[in-house]
């Protein structure tokens, strides 16, 4: 009994550590992007401008704001909502091709970010 007790608590332990070890605001995600190069029109009816700082999220209002942070390098962008998507898997976010290129995934595709809205 003595030693689950220690295993209980060195659990505990553990599990608060970590908690308390990933600082993250309560309106951030973390997951994976994309990026798209279309000129089509996007859910919100303007067209796609491969070079405006804009993005795709599944859920979240057109117009609404995020800062976008690329956890590999640390570099981040602010992109307006103005389309739905990414429908693959894992990806929460699919960013223009001017928005990969200023957090520097342009090349690689996808990149692990975090993205937080802005108020």
């Amino acid at each position: 009994m003595l030693h689950s007790a220690k295993f209980l608590a060195a659990a505990v332990l553990a599990a608060s550590c970590v908690l308390v070890t990933q600082p993250q605001s309560a309106n951030a995600q973390t997951g994976h992007a994309s990026w798209y190069a279309l000129t089509s029109r996007t859910a919100s009816g303007e067209r796609c401008n491969p070079n405006a700082m804009t993005a795709a999220h599944r859920t979240l209002p057109f117009g609404t704001k995020v800062k976008v942070t690329n956890l590999r390098n640390g570099r981040a962008a602010v992109v307006r909502i103005n389309d739905r998507g990414p429908f693959i898997k894992g990806r929460i976010i699919d960013v223009t091709r001017a928005a990969a290129h200023k957090l520097g995934f342009k090349g690689r595709g996808t990149a692990k970010v975090q993205v937080e809205v802005l108020k």
